[in-house]
């Protein structure tokens, strides 16, 4: 099993999670999915989700700050929480992890707590 595919299933186990993905903002491309939800098309969703994480890198530009200094984004739906969390080590530059969780059951601060160890796998 691909160590993204190791992550990914780790971020399901996840309380609330009903989907995520592994993206290349700078193709667009995702590079492994998962989901709990038929409905729930991820590549539509990291496709999108790349203008969010490139304009947050370009604000951050704008105003001096360092791109490392973004922990994650929180997108906040009526019933859905989209959770980015942009891939800062070296290796990793112009990946970002989403996932998104249902409103509901999700507890963000827990999933922001198991986000480094998700990140550790990629």
């Amino acid at each position: 099993m691909s160590t993204i595919q190791v992550a990914l299933n780790w971020a399901m186990r996840l309380d609330g999670a009903l989907g995520v993905a592994v993206v290349d903002y700078v193709s667009r491309m995702t590079l492994g999915t998962k989901s709990r939800r038929a409905d729930l098309d991820l590549d539509l969703a990291a496709h999108a989700c790349t203008d969010v994480v490139r304009a947050h890198l370009s604000a951050l530009q704008l105003t001096g700050h360092k791109p490392e200094r973004i922990e994650d984004i929180m997108v906040t739906l009526d019933t859905e929480l989209h959770l980015i969390r942009p891939l800062n080590r070296r290796v990793h530059e112009g990946l970002f992890l989403i996932l998104i969780l249902d409103r509901e059951r999700a507890r963000p601060d827990l999933v922001r707590s198991e986000l480094p160890g998700i990140e550790a796998l990629l």
